[in-house]
């Protein structure tokens, strides 16, 4: 029997990038919340300093900061013929667990996505007509317009400090940015970091093939910055340990750096960590939520009533618990009927490599999470897809995040994978290599979606989220052609071997690719089709809003969390202006 505790406010299931805004902001406004988050605390002092936090055994290979996969895993398989079984170990994304969630393990790249994203199915049949896409397909728009999510970006960007050129403010092209990126309110709070000289390399050969080179927006900061909620960050210092790692010098956009000090200040605040949250509570009608049921690390179970329920966890996990909760149709790849689960997407990466001779000093350990030097001509909708006959398309960049000596061990083709040879090898080849990233989008297909498993169930007796994906063979396409591309840029690098790998079928859980796991409970403007509408508010529970990259309807090839931090934004001033004025259905 659950122990009904006094009822709040707002309750936010998750206490990373979105929950942290959220809960602070509503806390500020007055309301009573409660954040409940399954891990543990953790803070800048004392847990992320050095030399701790510089274990790449425990961080990096053992993956210390993501969730516990032997209490909660998800299965997975690439078609619906095959059985799925449980992910024992975190390879192909990374979730997070405790406080600040996988924004403190992230690597802060941040961009915004493109105007044509947020309309992509009408830009696309727009453009290229219905019949273009492959009959598997089934983009959406989201409900949503860029022009709309704009304060929004810049908000989160300010929030964060990221540091970058702009490309387009207000329409106008600016020199030294992205010529391709949506228009912008205002330059970006801090300037780009530094390039380094592998990024000076790619540069120097995409300026001679008719590109347009640009510094990597970063959330890892170029100097020292105040943002508009009074905390202060610092400069980044190329330490080398930044993705998968929590940062230790205030200069990593974390939700510790920039926004959670402030909750945690406030007396309408209340975190609890070690709440494993078991579902959303609904009322006899099933249109309202009354609270939340949660286990403590104790064991004990209670139930939190609430008048607004925001569901703020990591995007696969906001669609196991909507399913374990019971709101929304779940969705049927056989009938294409349900909502929930429908239109998961992920990235579509490949590669590129450059070997040098050893008069080429590159010195990848001095890197941060986003210093790279990329192009956007072959991003999204910058090119004509036309002759192609494929939609969407990946940005190319000189972007090596680390050197460490266990992970980073490149080796041209021909080399024996073990032995005296081996060693040679990597170490002839260690400072000597750049490495292409070939960042792709990842169209959503009626067979790649979410459920619960029938089989498998975690550690407190419910069902594990069942996963099944593969890459659309639209998107092998794509990444065949953008790979072709950063190969003749990796071949004016003036190396001495280029190895260009394009992504090829099927995926592969043991092998890591990014932390971008989209979709399942997506945003759009029919019930039908979605299910949150433009606002992430939930269409069956009106007191219920799902918030993350879990409302892509697809997903573009730029990393998520600019968008991700955009949307939190939007959600929470529809929340404030217009949920709490009036509750119940927004339109």
């Amino acid at each position: 029997m659950a122990t009904k505790l006094k009822p709040v406010d707002v309750v936010t299931i998750g206490v990373g990038l979105t929950g942290s805004i959220l809960g602070k902001e509503l806390a500020a406004s007055g309301l009573k919340v409660v954040g409940l988050e399954r891990g543990q605390f953790r803070d800048t002092v004392p847990d992320f300093q050095s030399p701790n936090m510089h274990d790449e055994l425990r961080f990096a290979v053992r993956k210390g900061l993501t969730a516990d996969n032997t209490k909660e895993t998800i299965t997975a398989r690439n078609s619906v013929s095959e059985t799925a079984l449980p992910m024992r170990r975190w390879d192909s994304f990374l979730p997070g667990s405790g406080v600040g969630g996988a924004a403190v393990h992230w690597n802060g790249q941040t961009f915004r996505y493109q105007v044509a994203d947020f309309i992509y199915k009408t830009h696309i049949e727009k453009r290229y007509g219905k019949k273009f896409i492959d009959s598997d397909l089934r983009i959406q728009d989201w409900g949503v317009t860029y022009d709309e999510l704009e304060p929004h970006f810049d908000r989160f960007e300010y929030l964060c400090g990221t540091s970058g050129t702009a490309g387009n403010i207000k329409g106008k092209t600016q020199p030294g940015g992205n010529p391709f990126e949506a228009w912008r309110s205002r330059p970006y709070p801090t300037p780009a970091q530094k390039e380094t000289y592998f990024g000076a390399l790619f540069r120097k050969a995409a300026v001679e093939l008719g590109y347009h080179p640009y510094p990597q927006p970063s959330s890892n900061l170029s100097q020292p910055y105040t943002n508009p909620e009074g905390l202060k960050m610092n400069t980044c210092v190329f330490c080398g340990f930044c993705e998968r790692f929590a940062c230790e010098h205030y200069a990593k956009s974390s939700p510790q750096t920039m926004i959670l000090p402030l909750a945690l200040k406030n007396p309408n605040y209340e975190l609890r960590t070690g709440a494993q949250v078991l579902r959303v509570n609904l009322d006899s009608t099933k249109k309202k939520a009354t609270g939340v049921t949660y286990i403590d690390s104790a064991g004990r179970e209670f139930e939190q009533p609430a008048d607004l329920v925001l569901v703020t966890a990591f995007a696969v996990n906001n669609t196991r618990l909507m399913l374990l909760s019971g709101i929304g149709k779940p969705y049927d790849p056989h009938t294409e009927q349900g909502v929930v689960g429908k239109n998961y997407a992920y990235q579509t990466m490949s590669n590129a490599q450059v070997f040098y001779d050893e008069s080429v000093n590159i010195n990848p350990f001095m890197a941060s999470g986003a210093n790279g030097t990329m192009i956007d001509d072959f991003g999204g909708e910058n090119f004509d897809h036309g002759p192609h006959k494929f939609i969407g398309g990946s940005y190319i960049g000189a972007i090596m995040t680390h050197g460490r000596p266990i992970e980073f061990r490149p080796t041209p083709p021909g080399t024996p994978s073990w032995g005296l040879e081996w060693k040679k090898a990597v170490a002839k080849h260690y400072n000597h290599t750049v490495p292409l990233n070939i960042h792709g989008s990842s169209t959503s297909s009626r067979w790649n979606y979410l459920d619960l498993d029938p089989t498998y169930k975690d550690a407190w007796g419910l069902p594990l989220l069942r996963m099944t994906y593969d890459f659309p063979d639209n998107d092998i396409r794509m990444a065949a052609f953008v790979t072709e591309k950063a190969k003749k840029i990796a071949e004016r690098m003036g190396g001495k071997t280029v190895v260009a790998t394009p992504r090829k079928k099927s995926w592969n859980t043991s092998v890591y690719q990014t932390t971008h796991t989209t979709g399942g409970v997506i945003m759009g403007n029919d019930p039908k089709t979605s299910a949150v509408n433009k606002y992430l508010q939930s269409w069956d529970v009106s007191n219920v809003f799902v918030v993350g990259a879990s409302a892509f309807p697809q997903n573009s090839c730029y990393n998520p969390t600019g968008t991700v931090g955009a949307l939190t934004y939007w959600a929470l001033e529809a929340i404030k202006n217009k949920y709490f004025k009036s509750p119940g259905a927004l339109v």
